[in-house]
């Protein structure tokens, strides 16, 4: 069989033509862009497919059968036990880019915490993209620390196992970037999470109590300790809580500018702060 037929015929058994591609060139070795130049299949790899095709029709993420993710143009390791990074908190991350653009113009090497790090997808993406960074993420599962520091290894981004609530002191008033996408589906939406991410994905990085805003509160409190005054916060909510996740922010009492923004799907999607001139009580 020709590589061209079995991407055909995997596009129709999987109704997903992207996916296919990305299935076909796992198992041969390669990636998408390349199908076009790759040989014919061997009758193991064909059975590769097979077997992946399967295991994508009984639910399991394209990212957990290839073992990657990409995220703006950056790859990372992921697999069961951390939160696969969506194309949604790209349009975030970009924000993030814009600003250290400013504090690179101005000949400053900014400071960046990531808090809720999971695989590091938006580390990764800053230190490549923003040039020189003193940057830091924060993780505080087990088993997701584990790709973060694979992720991250050889990027000088420092590695933090631990409650976000409590680290990073010694960095307290002194950093330019907070950014985050914190768990926050309420669990009156539980069932509206699609199922391949329900049964994958760790359920700590998606559900975060009744209304989904508990990580939010902690992440608005951890970086009004962390900012300088007229340091940046940027953290990811869900479509439902377009007037509540800003609110958490204003509430605090610590930050001035407080916008929401909306994701490539025209959804609202993460809020950006600014902190005030006073010290958080």
């Amino acid at each position: 069989m020709r590589t061209s037929a079995l991407v055909a015929r995997t596009a129709t058994e999987l109704g997903s033509a992207a996916e296919a591609r990305t299935l076909v060139a796992h198992a041969l070795g390669t990636d998408p862009t390349g199908l076009l130049l790759a040989p014919d299949p061997t009758p193991t790899q064909a059975d590769a497919v097979a077997a992946l095709v399967a295991r994508r029709r009984a639910g399991e993420p394209v990212q957990h059968l290839t073992g990657e993710a990409w995220f703006r143009t950056v790859r990372v390791e992921v697999g069961p036990g951390v939160f696969v990074p969506r194309p949604e908190t790209e349009v975030m991350t970009g924000w993030a880019l814009e600003r250290l653009a400013e504090f690179a113009a101005a000949g400053r090497t900014a400071r960046v915490v990531e808090l809720c790090a999971g695989s590091g997808a938006i580390s990764l993406a800053l230190h490549a993209e923003a040039g020189p960074l003193d940057a830091h993420a924060v993780e505080i599962s087990d088993e997701a620390v584990a790709y973060l520091r694979r992720n991250l290894a050889r990027t000088g981004v420092q590695v933090v196992h631990a409650d976000m609530a409590d680290a990073l002191g010694e960095l307290d008033g002194t950093v330019d970037l907070v950014i985050a996408n914190p768990p926050y589906v309420p669990l009156a939406h539980w069932a509206d999470v699609p199922a391949d991410v329900r049964d994958h994905d760790p359920l700590v990085a998606l559900v975060s109590g009744e209304d989904g805003l508990d990580a939010l509160r902690v992440v608005a409190r951890v970086a009004a300790r962390l900012l300088r005054p007229g340091g940046f916060v940027c953290a990811e909510h869900a479509e439902v809580q377009v007037a509540s996740a800003p609110a958490v922010f204003v509430a605090h009492g610590s930050y001035a500018r407080v916008s929401d923004h909306l994701d490539l799907t025209g959804r609202p999607r993460f809020v950006t702060a600014v902190r005030a001139g006073r010290m958080a009580p």
